[in-house]
């Protein structure tokens, strides 16, 4: 039985504590983005993707999720250990030497839930539209799900990736923008303006849908759901979603200044004050 809305609500406020505690243990990480993304990969791994039990590399009759925009390890590798593919407890190894759980996602270590190393951005896309059509020459019909930075699509890289996903009409692929207009440098559009994403993706013959509130979880079931339902058509699929980078912590929202810093001890207490939930009962 899929969690109820509350109980997703519940479980992001724990993952945003995760996130806090990884990075500022370590004094390493980047909190802005995996904030900004906690709603939508809790609501993707609880709700939305069809899953089975454990994990392999070839991942036949389920769905399957690629992270493009690893740098926002912290979210990813919460919701995957509260998700089952490893123990919640492993989380205190983030960034650690020899941990499994880098900075960035790999796959060397065989950690049971990432599927791709992605430290360099541009990349997740290319990768994706592949197993979406390994997932056509295997009969498969589940989908593949991916997330990027807006930031992101800066890279050339992906551009000849959604060129090419129209052409071959890979049209089970939802392909998700984390569109906060934020980049480390500064908003997205200082750094390098890139005008209408939607007009760029519909130019690229790709189906589009935007999410306002990204980080309300029955809008994104909603939307996400409504995405879903236009797979198989011969498009690809785009979802824009509009995120608050550091969401849930005030003193990190409305600012790019967070998303590669982490909190001092002070900051933490305030930051876990505001997703006090149980009040850490569930902490690792």
């Amino acid at each position: 039985m899929k969690p109820n809305t509350q109980q997703l609500n519940d479980l992001t406020i724990q993952v945003r504590r995760d996130i806090l505690r990884m990075v500022h243990a370590v004094n390493s990480g980047h909190p802005g983005g995996s904030l900004g993304c906690t709603e939508f990969l809790v609501t993707l791994y609880q709700n939305l993707m069809d899953r089975k039990e454990g994990f392999d590399m070839d991942g036949l009759g389920e769905d399957l999720f690629f992270l493009s925009n690893g740098h926002i390890s912290p979210v990813f590798y919460s919701v995957l250990a509260r998700s089952g593919y490893f123990p919640v407890s492993e989380l205190a190894t983030f960034r650690l030497i020899n941990s499994r759980l880098q900075g960035h996602p790999t796959t060397h270590d065989g950690l049971p839930g990432v599927r791709i190393a992605s430290g360099s951005l541009g990349q997740g896309l290319s990768v994706a539209i592949g197993a979406a059509q390994a997932k056509k020459l295997n009969h498969c019909n589940h989908l593949i799900y991916s997330l990027h930075g807006d930031g992101e699509l800066q890279e050339g890289q992906n551009w000849e990736a959604i060129m090419y996903a129209s052409a071959k009409k890979v049209d089970n692929i939802i392909a998700t923008i984390d569109l906060n207009g934020k980049q480390i440098d500064g908003a997205t559009d200082e750094v390098l303006p890139m005008g209408s994403i939607r007009a760029k993706f519909e130019a690229f013959d790709w189906e589009v849908l935007e999410i306002e509130q990204g980080n309300d979880i029955e809008a994104i079931i909603t939307g996400m759901n409504d995405a879903k339902s236009r797979t198989g058509k011969g498009k690809p699929v785009c979802v824009l979603l509009h995120t608050e980078m550091g969401n849930g912590v005030d003193f990190m929202m409305n600012t790019h200044a967070w998303h590669g810093k982490a909190p001092n001890d002070t900051q933490l207490e305030i930051a876990l004050a505001q997703n006090y939930n149980t009040g850490g009962e569930s902490d690792y």
